[in-house]
């Protein structure tokens, strides 16, 4: 599993109301250049290729749990799910984005380790952890 790097301006945009992680719309956009933690927006990332089953703008998110327990929050998310309708890619970096914010605000991101370029019908699943959580914030 990929492990999730924060972005450093994540930190602030929470404490200064930018982002609801649990109605917010969260989406995941796919690149093949290695975000910097420095990064804010989404317009600092080098998005793969729009086609072949990748929108531009990646997919969203469907949180299933956004909630706290003893002092932790823990945002919980289904699956994501990109199913190539031709060759897509090739892509290493999996970034969370909140897509509701005035600037799209970056959250994270995965590295997968290695550039993957997927063909007709292959798909990539990115696991969001239904126990772990996406994210939690302590």
């Amino acid at each position: 599993m990929a492990t999730f790097n924060k972005f450093d301006s994540f930190v602030e945009a929470v404490a200064e109301k930018v982002h609801n992680l649990g109605s917010d719309t969260l989406k995941i956009a796919l690149t093949n250049s290695a975000p910097i933690a420095s990064n804010t927006q989404l317009s600092n990332i080098t998005q793969i290729a729009n086609g072949n089953g990748y929108t531009t703008g990646g997919a969203a998110v469907t949180i299933t749990s956004s909630a706290q327990t003893s002092g932790t929050y823990k945002l919980i998310g289904n699956d994501l799910v990109f199913t190539a309708s031709g060759s897509m890619g090739p892509f290493r970096y999996a970034v969370l984005y909140n897509d509701t914010a005035t600037n799209d605000e970056l959250i994270g991101w995965w590295d997968y380790g290695s550039s993957l370029t997927l063909g007709a019908s292959e798909t990539f699943t990115v696991d969001l952890d239904n126990v772990g959580g996406i994210l939690t914030i302590a």
